[in-house]
């Protein structure tokens, strides 16, 4: 197919591969002098300090109303986005958040909208992680131009709040230059995952929302959008609240699909492709592709002569993996995400079967923690477009190989029949986290079936929801003992090549699973 009739979103990504006879020719140092400052700064607006609501106090039998309510916003957002250490670097110190950002460079930028309540006046406010504060830089109330944004979404009809999430795109491009884009929105689909279950700590229920006019977002919140643009919009639902808020609307709507661009040179390819995923028309909201003969995840893969291997386990139990004593599941769930960390390194040694079931279960059927307090259907963009591969180098109780993973039937199909120890090694850029973990994990779609669906806008939805299932397993490794790590650089066809993986299922994310050293 001639290259201009690919759309943008398939040229940026055929653009943006690895590849091994050119990544070093491509591969530019990291020049220090120029590196980006990992927080937003506001010379002016009110500050509404959350550091003394973080910590329970023992002795209060009950607390008053008011200090309750900021408990629960502090516990949200420390949760969602909180600094949980500082790092010496060569350049700036890194600052290390509950989720985790490819190089430690934090492009999200967390924002918060208020109708007004009786504790938190209506307007705009930034969160500051560093400093775990609200800056309250807009007083005006700015939630009909949300609503018209957002073409009316009526999880915006009852609520009072709102997250936003926006990319800072330097941070990322600093370091990764025009692939940036794939790691920007793979991170925000971690903060997505830690939003989600902060909320179910906080008793809120998250709305998310994809599908809003991008460029009345970015005005309303006074971004430059050559620097930044807004990635998410998330309503807040108070479960508290008597007047809950039933209705669920769209959570992803489409863009236009671009087929016909210029030549983009190196450097100007991620702002360019940015713009061309805007939904720039207010008037109704677009409607989505529709596939014809669409197949189910569930049905692929499932040849009689295949071995097939159930993964069907009983749910993590949170209050007890961490302590084996009885506990809250949500206050160690808690812990989890403040104590978590991406592996550097494993050991080599194997997991056991139970142990990836487990992994599997929590991060692909949340209806099973449901009686934990959990959200038993969480938002994602669209999982039917999300596939799974799982190549096994050391897992007891499982043949060596490459399985699909069917999430609905709950079952591993095993498709090639390898340890791919070494391979992994090269896929991965040379890091030992492929060759020493005993399980890697690869989340793919078919591009062109999700370009039809949704257009270019298509593009940021994968990522955010690959990331977002990275990030379920994070949690869930870190929660059992285990080592866990991410990784978004690898050579692009070549895993499809090794692992049989099929030439049209675009690689998103890798996530290695091990024992860390």
């Amino acid at each position: 197919m001639p290259e201009l009739q690919l759309s943008i979103a398939q040229h940026y990504h055929e653009r943006t591969k690895y590849d091994p006879q050119t990544i070093v020719a491509k591969s530019q140092g990291l020049d220090f002098s120029r590196q980006p400052v990992p927080f937003k700064e506001y010379k002016v607006g009110a500050t509404f300090d959350m550091k003394p609501y973080m910590r329970e106090n023992p002795e209060a039998v009950a607390y008053e109303q008011e200090e309750f309510w900021w408990r629960r916003l502090s516990r949200l957002l420390s949760c969602s986005y909180g600094l949980t250490a500082r790092v010496p670097t060569m350049g700036m110190p890194m600052y290390l958040r509950t989720a985790p950002s490819a190089g430690g460079l934090y492009p999200a930028e967390v924002y918060l909208i208020s109708r007004g309540t009786p504790l938190l006046p209506s307007g705009l406010y930034n969160y500051q992680p560093h400093t775990h504060t609200l800056i309250h830089f807009w007083d005006s109330d700015l939630w009909a131009t949300l609503q018209a944004a957002c073409f009316g979404h009526l999880a915006l009809e009852n609520t009072s709040l709102a997250l936003l999430t926006t990319a800072i795109f330097y941070r990322s491009a600093w370091r990764y230059q025009d692939r940036a884009y794939r790691r920007i929105f793979l991170d925000t689909g971690h903060l997505l995952g830690n939003i989600e279950l902060a909320c179910a700590m906080s008793k809120y229920r998250p709305h998310l929302i994809g599908g809003f006019v991008d460029e009345a977002v970015n005005q309303m919140l006074f971004v430059d959008p050559e620097q930044e643009g807004t990635i998410s919009v998330i309503p807040l639902e108070d479960l508290l609240d008597s007047n809950l808020n039933k209705s669920v609307g769209t959570t992803a709507l489409p863009s236009a699909t671009q087929t016909d661009y210029p030549r983009i040179p190196d450097g100007e390819l991620l702002n360019y492709f940015h713009k061309a995923t805007q939904i720039h028309t207010s008037n109704q909201p677009p409607a989505a592709g529709v596939l014809e003969g669409e197949t189910s995840l569930d049905d692929k893969y499932n040849f009689p002569f295949c071995l097939k291997v159930s993964t069907a386990t009983a749910p993590i139990l949170w209050g007890e993996i961490l302590t084996g004593a009885s506990e809250k599941p949500l206050e160690a769930l808690e812990g989890t995400i403040l104590q978590r960390r991406s592996t550097r390194a494993y050991t080599g040694a194997n997991l056991t079967f139970d142990e990836l079931k487990a992994l599997l279960d929590f991060t692909y059927q949340p209806q099973h923690y449901t009686h934990q307090g959990l959200d038993g259907s969480p938002d994602y963009f669209d999982l039917s477009l999300i596939e799974t591969f799982i190549a096994v180098s050391g897992v007891d109780g499982l043949e060596e190989g490459c399985y699909y993973y069917a999430p609905k039937a709950q079952e591993l199909r095993q498709i090639r029949f390898k340890n791919f120890r070494q391979e992994l090694h090269y896929l991965c850029l040379g890091q030992e986290l492929g060759r020493d973990a005993a399980a890697v994990l690869f989340h793919t779609a078919d591009l062109k079936t999700a370009v039809t669906k949704y257009g270019d806008r298509a593009y940021r939805y994968l990522h955010m929801d690959a990331g977002h299932l990275g990030q379920r397993l994070n949690l869930a490794a870190i929660g059992l003992g285990l080592g866990v790590s991410g990784i978004g650089g690898f050579f692009d066809d070549q895993v499809n090549e090794v692992l049989g993986i099929p030439a049209d299922e675009a690689v998103l994310y890798i996530t290695t699973l091990g024992r860390p050293r």
